[in-house]
């Protein structure tokens, strides 16, 4: 079975610096497991890692879809397949790095998402924009709490897909998916998770924040909608984008918007810690206990 390292975590946490030092230790190449840093023109709101920052390790799935490019978990998960084979026939190591653990358990398990309706998923998606994402969100509530949990609202199309999943088949999709992690894994993965105590968290996320805006954050976001890029996309309902685009339209201000951001960006990286709790099996590195991203990558080489 082919080996790979998948470096997870939440936001923040310090998963590149992490993942480009442990690919330099091991004659690695990095994939990002990150739902939107994939999309081209949106480095600042995304957090994409610099040059600098990659160090001369090769990083794949970084900048290359276009804003209104479909992706999904599918689309992930055979371009990342086809990467960790190239990876692996050219004798280097591959690893997996980002918070979105959706995708990476997808991509160890093959997550089969079972009997779907794509009539009824496109009807849900609808409810959405008619009544509102919490609306929907609130459906999904009273179904699957658990599901919902790490789910937030803004993410229509993951709610509708669960929701379209109970609504086929009578069953909660987070009990399928805990089904789904009982089958073999395609890789013989050694999982690593960042930890960190959660109020360092947070502040490094408002320090993000800070730098986000610092770098030209609104320029960027006003430049994607000069391009035609519309708000309703999907990459655009990502974090730092929907918010900075209610400022633009004069609905709130741009302390608000900034706070906003902040907000949610925290209550992302709680959601993330729970999933990687409930969903994915891994040594947990609590980074207090390291130097930096040099002392685990020199624990994860050791485990």
């Amino acid at each position: 079975m082919d080996k790979i390292i998948i470096i997870a975590g939440p936001t923040a946490s310090g998963k590149t610096d992490t993942a480009s030092e442990t690919a330099l230790r091991v004659n690695g190449e990095v994939i990002s497991a990150d739902s939107m840093q994939v999309y081209r023109n949106m480095d600042i709101g995304t957090a994409t890692p610099s040059l600098e920052e990659m160090r001369g390790v090769k990083h794949w799935l970084i900048s290359e879809i276009e804003p209104d490019d479909e992706y999904s978990v599918q689309v992930f998960c055979d371009m990342a397949r086809v990467y960790i084979t190239d990876i692996l026939a050219r004798g280097k190591v591959p690893i997996i790095c980002g918070g979105t653990g959706f995708y990476t358990n997808a991509l160890l398990y093959g997550n089969n998402f079972g009997e779907t309706d794509m009539e009824l998923r496109n009807e849900l998606i609808q409810f959405a924009e008619v009544n509102g994402a919490e609306a929907l969100h609130a459906r999904l509530r009273e179904v699957d709490p658990q599901y919902a949990e790490t789910t937030h609202a803004n993410n229509v199309r993951r709610v509708a897909r669960a929701l379209d999943f109970f609504l086929t088949t009578g069953k909660k999709f987070s009990e399928h998916n805990e089904k789904e992690k009982q089958r073999e894994p395609f890789y013989d993965a050694n999982i690593f998770v960042l930890d960190m105590d959660r109020q360092k968290l947070y502040d490094r996320i408002e320090q993000r924040v800070d730098l986000m805006m610092e770098k030209g954050l609104v320029a960027e976001v006003s430049r994607l909608l000069d391009m035609g890029y519309d708000e309703s996309l999907q990459s655009m309902q990502g974090l730092g984008y929907k918010e900075i685009v209610k400022y633009l339209k004069g609905e709130i201000s741009l302390d608000e918007a900034v706070e906003m951001l902040k907000t949610g960006t925290r209550r992302f990286a709680k959601r993330q810690g729970t999933w990687f709790r409930h969903q994915l099996n891994g040594v947990w590195l609590n980074t207090a206990d390291y130097d930096g991203a040099k002392g685990l990558a020199e624990s994860i080489i050791g485990g």
